[in-house]
């Protein structure tokens, strides 16, 4: 490569912070009925699920250059991954059953399914699977000229010596409590994940279904509303030239998902 070639990829080479277990997410899940985009400002990957996003999402999206539509791994490289991760086990037996699940329809399934007994071996696949999707996000993001930036951490703002009254004291509360709304809400949020994690050990594989389906829905809710807000403040900006104020728009909200029952 010339150095006028080095320079120029430099110049169209763009930093994002990019969310990478978002993005990760993104490119594992090859469902059709799913569409991820990255934003090249913020790093967030938007997930648009057909059926229950607004259906003009798209038509939204493809007008906005801050996004870009992410290509998940397919399901045939994804079935190779196993395949090659299965002599890598010790234990005869779970060979033997792992080799067995992936033989014929709902393989990805199966195959999940008896790791879910293997504590130990399931780690290695997790770790063996993000592996190849780091491979694959890399690859991507190098042909797409984007160059990924730590993101900003979030930090807990701490409370001044002023923040502590002699009544709150009198009365018995606790010094090192947040005294803000936001620090409570990241202390309660912690303590809410914390409990998560434990029911998700105990629930089955019906149950982590119905359970990702839900949260894919709030994801895609959560989306919609902060896109919809940014595309209508442009609009607005354009044709009035001054900021437009928060304004939810009901229509870009998604509905609720459609579990078919509870699940057992």
């Amino acid at each position: 490569m010339s150095e006028a070639e080095k320079t120029e990829e430099v110049a169209r080479t763009r930093e994002v912070p990019v969310d990478w277990e978002s993005l990760e997410d993104a490119f594992e899940n090859n469902a059709p009925e799913v569409h991820s985009y990255l934003h090249l400002t913020t790093g967030e990957v938007l997930r648009v699920v057909d059926g229950v996003a607004d259906p003009q999402m798209h038509v939204r999206i493809a007008s906005d250059g801050n996004y870009l539509r992410i290509d998940p791994v397919s399901s045939r490289e994804q079935y190779r991954w196993m395949e090659r991760f299965i002599p890598m086990v010790e234990d005869p037996e779970l060979r033997a059953k792992l080799g067995h699940a992936i033989d014929g329809k709902g393989a990805f399934r199966r195959f999940k399914d008896v790791l879910m007994s293997y504590a130990a071996d399931r780690e290695k696949w997790f770790t063996f699977r993000s592996e190849r999707l780091r491979t694959f996000m890399e690859a991507w993001l190098s042909a797409h000229a984007i160059k990924t930036t730590p993101r900003p951490e979030w930090s807990e703002p701490v409370a001044s010596e002023t923040d502590v009254s002699p009544d709150s004291l009198s009365a018995g509360a606790d010094p090192e409590e947040p005294k803000s709304t936001t620090g409570r809400r990241a202390r309660n949020a912690e303590v809410t994940r914390e409990h998560l994690r434990e029911l998700l050990e105990a629930l089955g594989p019906r149950d982590l279904d119905a359970l990702v389906s839900f949260a894919e829905f709030l994801k895609a809710r959560r989306a919609a509303r902060g896109f919809a807000y940014h595309h209508e403040h442009q609009q607005l900006e354009r044709a009035e030239g001054v900021p437009a104020a928060p304004r939810s728009d009901p229509a870009a909200e998604p509905a609720p998902p459609k579990t078919g029952g509870a699940a057992t």
